[in-house]
C-alpha cells in the first residue's frame, strides 16, 4: 500500500511538471479607437470654423479648460486595456481633433509622456477643421506607408460637402505587417434617412480601400476603425462593407465585426434621446481570425465604459460623461465611450 501511494504521488508530480512545461505564454496588445469630442486648442484659426472653441467664443474655451480636457483624455487612453496588457494601447485611432498641436499636447500629459507615442495625422478639408489620426507606440509599431484619402460628396451634384478624409496607415506591428484605416464618417445631421447617402459613400470608399489592399495581398491583416455615425446593422456597415457578425462564416478577404453582438445586446458608445447607438466600431479582416497561427490574432473586443465615464446626474444621467454642455465645461470626458480589441499571439514565436 505504501508503494502504491509513493507511485501515485510521483505520477501526480510528473504530470504537474509536464503541464507546467507545456503551458503556453501569450503576448496581448490593445488596439483602440476614441472620439475625443472636439479636442480643440484655445486659439482662433482663421481658416476653420473654430470660433466657439476660443476664450471669447460660445463655449468660453480657455487655456485652463483646454488643459483640463487634455488631462482627462490622457487618463482614459492610459487605462484602456491596461488591466490585461499592463500598458497603454499599441495603436489608438482618434477623431474630432483640431490639429497636430492638440495631439502633441495630449501625448505630453503625465500619464502618456513616457509611452513614446508617434503620430500620423493630416489636416482634412472638414469645414470645422476636425481630423482623424493614429497614435502608435514606437516600440511596437513602425509605419511604412500612410496617406489621407479624400471622400468626395456633392450637394445636388454641384457643390462639394467637405468632410473628413479616411486615413490609411500601413506598417509593422511587433514584426507583422498590418494595415489600419481610421474613419469619421459624415454625421446624421438632418436625420438618419436624409444623411444616409453620405455614409453610404463613405462605406464605398472604405470598401474600395480594403479591396485594394486585398488585391495586393489576399491575406492582408486589415483593421478599419472609427466613428461611423452608423450602427453595426446599418446598410453602410452591413451591406456595403459586408461586415459579418459570425466569425466562423467570415471567408478570405471578408470582414468580421465583433461589435454587432454588443449592439444586439443593447450596448452602445453614445446615447441620444434615451436610445443607445454603437457608432464607434473596430472591424477586422479574415486573416486576424485564424485560430492556429503563430502571429497576432483576434482575441476579444469591448467598450471601455468604466463608471467614472458615465454621467451620474441631470438630464444626461446614464449617458457618457461629456466634457461640454450648455456652453460650459463639465469636467467630464467625451460624449462617446472608447472601443478596443485585444490581439493575442503565442510568446517567442515569430510570424510565418
Amino acid at each position: 500500500m505504501k508503494l502504491f501511494y509513493l507511485f501515485a504521488v510521483f505520477f501526480i508530480l510528473f504530470f504537474s511538471v509536464a503541464i507546467a512545461q507545456n503551458k503556453k505564454a501569450y503576448k496581448v496588445i490593445t488596439i483602440a479607437f476614441y472620439n475625443l469630442e472636439n479636442l480643440f486648442d484655445y486659439e482662433d484659426d482663421p481658416l476653420t470654423f473654430d470660433d466657439d472653441r476660443t476664450p471669447n467664443g460660445k463655449d468660453r474655451w480657455t487655456k485652463e479648460i483646454y488643459t483640463a480636457k487634455l488631462k482627462n483624455m490622457a487618463k482614459v487612453i492610459s487605462e484602456i486595456g491596461h488591466d490585461i496588457t499592463g500598458t497603454t494601447p499599441a495603436l489608438i485611432g482618434v477623431c474630432e481633433i483640431e490639429n497636430r498641436r492638440v495631439l502633441d499636447d495630449l501625448l505630453n500629459q503625465k500619464t502618456l509622456s513616457d509611452k513614446n507615442y508617434g503620430i500620423v495625422q493630416f489636416d482634412s478639408p472638414d469645414r470645422r477643421g476636425i481630423d482623424v489620426a493614429l497614435l502608435y507606440q514606437k516600440d511596437l509599431f513602425v509605419p511604412t506607408n500612410y496617406k489621407a484619402v479624400p471622400l468626395y460628396i456633392y450637394n445636388d451634384n454641384t457643390h462639394r460637402i467637405f468632410t473628413r478624409d479616411q486615413l490609411i496607415v500601413s506598417g509593422v506591428l511587433d514584426g507583422e505587417k498590418i494595415h489600419v484605416i481610421v474613419n469619421h464618417w459624415p454625421s446624421r445631421r438632418g436625420g438618419e434617412a436624409y444623411s444616409r447617402p453620405k455614409r453610404i459613400k463613405a462605406a464605398k470608399l472604405n470598401r474600395q480601400i480594403i479591396d485594394s489592399l486585398h488585391s495586393k495581398d489576399p491575406y492582408a491583416k486589415i483593421i478599419t476603425m472609427g466613428d461611423l455615425n452608423d450602427d453595426p446593422t446599418s446598410p453602410s456597415v452591413k451591406d456595403i462593407l459586408g461586415a459579418k457578425k459570425d466569425r466562423d462564416k467570415v471567408k478570405l478577404k471578408e470582414l468580421y465585426n465583433p461589435m454587432e453582438d454588443m449592439h444586439k445586446k443593447g450596448l452602445g458608445t453614445l446615447a441620444w434621446r434615451d436610445s443607445w447607438n454603437l457608432f464607434d466600431q473596430i472591424i477586422i479582416s479574415a486573416e486576424l481570425l485564424k485560430k492556429e497561427y503563430s502571429g497576432y490574432r483576434f482575441y476579444k473586443a469591448g467598450i471601455y465604459n468604466k463608471a467614472y465615464l458615465t454621467n451620474l446626474h441631470g438630464r444626461y444621467k446614464g449617458y457618457p460623461y461629456r466634457s461640454h454642455t450648455d456652453g460650459n465645461f463639465t469636467g467630464g470626458y467625451s460624449d462617446h465611450f472608447p472601443v478596443y480589441i485585444y490581439l493575442i499571439k503565442t510568446a517567442n514565436n515569430s510570424p510565418k
